[in-house]
């Protein structure tokens, strides 16, 4: 039941944004070695104007992390940082059962981090330069079959519908947006009424505007099962607003706020047959575009990835899926 030939394979452009004016964590609550203003946390994080607020949160994390250990190791200042000492905080994480991904990406927030101190004159010397990491494991997406597609977008369970319609018009919505469109879903709870009226006013359109990572907005599809469901849930909408309903949110939450990605886990567990990510939805988009004959650089301006390598990765998973059915189905597979 691959609905990818209902979507329209059309090239969008990115247009460039200006920095999201959404408020900086507080690298102050939390740990106390990152309010030490000796390591400069807060200006780096102020830094990262073209990142969303989890990514600048995500930072914040693995910063304070490295921070709360090379204190307790004795290093007072970043300057005093070096190759070797970050080589035992990586191997400090390994005895810790971290995996190679997790390391990984701490890695990379260091890297960016010390790459920052060097170029604003805080150190002289950058300790992560040629530093390496272990490689992840490269597992493949997970793609959902077809027959999980179809109890979770149009056969859902009593149970799962249970809330009411108000609640079922929201979940349509938002499980064709991930599958259909292939929006992330941080992209989809930043969604705003202002950027489907177009698609609602003008049904020939079809587009809506997501803002995607580094602030980069683009133009994305939407085929007609999902324009059905966009004109649904606007005229149900109202039935969860409050007094505190953020204006102009698009999707809300039972209590009237707007959705976060937690709430949106919740929705796809709610629906799906067996445990499913939301992000699996995104991951089967890709895949089926180019099981269905999509060029490369099609899906990757559908994805929103700045580089086409990102959208390579799913070349494997549909090679993989390919000779997965012929080994099944073909009597010399």
């Amino acid at each position: 039941m691959s609905r990818v030939g209902a979507y329209p394979l059309v090239p969008f452009e990115y247009v460039p944004a200006s920095p999201a004016s959404s408020a900086l964590p507080d690298p102050g609550s939390g740990r106390a070695a990152a309010q030490d203003p000796v390591w400069a946390l807060h200006e780096f994080l102020g830094s990262l104007t073209s990142c969303s607020p989890a990514t600048v949160r995500a930072y914040q994390s693995d910063l304070n992390g490295f921070i709360t250990w090379a204190t307790e190791a004795g290093v007072a200042i970043p300057g005093r940082v070096t190759r070797r000492q970050l080589r035992g905080y990586l191997a400090h994480l390994t005895t810790l059962g971290r995996a190679p991904r997790t390391i990984g990406r701490r890695l990379s927030s260091l890297r960016r981090y010390f790459g920052w101190l060097g170029r604003t004159g805080r150190i002289d010397t950058d300790p992560s330069l040629g530093l390496g990491a272990p490689k992840g494991e490269g597992r493949l997406p997970r793609v959902l079959r077809d027959d999980e597609l179809e109890i979770l977008l149009d056969r859902p369970t009593e149970a799962a519908i249970s809330g009411g319609e108000t609640q079922q018009g929201r979940d349509d919505l938002i499980l064709e947006l991930l599958y259909g469109s292939g929006l992330r879903v941080a992209e989809l709870c930043s969604l705003d009424v202002a950027d489907v009226r177009d698609t609602v006013e003008a049904s020939n359109l079809g587009l809506i505007t997501v803002w995607g990572k580094g602030a980069k907005q683009r133009r994305v599809p939407l085929n007609d099962t999902t324009q059905s469901a966009l004109r649904r849930w606007l005229r149900l909408r109202d039935e969860l607003v409050t007094d505190s309903t953020p204006a102009g949110a698009l999707f809300l939450n039972q209590r009237g706020k707007r959705m976060t990605p937690r709430d949106v886990r919740r929705v796809v567990e709610r629906r799906a047959p067996a445990p499913t990510h939301p992000h699996a939805l995104r991951h089967t988009f890709a895949t089926h575009l180019l099981d269905g004959g999509a060029d490369l650089r099609t899906v990757q301006e559908l994805l929103g990835h700045s580089s086409l390598g990102t959208t390579q990765f799913y070349t494997h998973v549909s090679r993989e899926r390919l000779q997965a059915v012929h080994r099944s189905t073909h009597p010399r597979g």
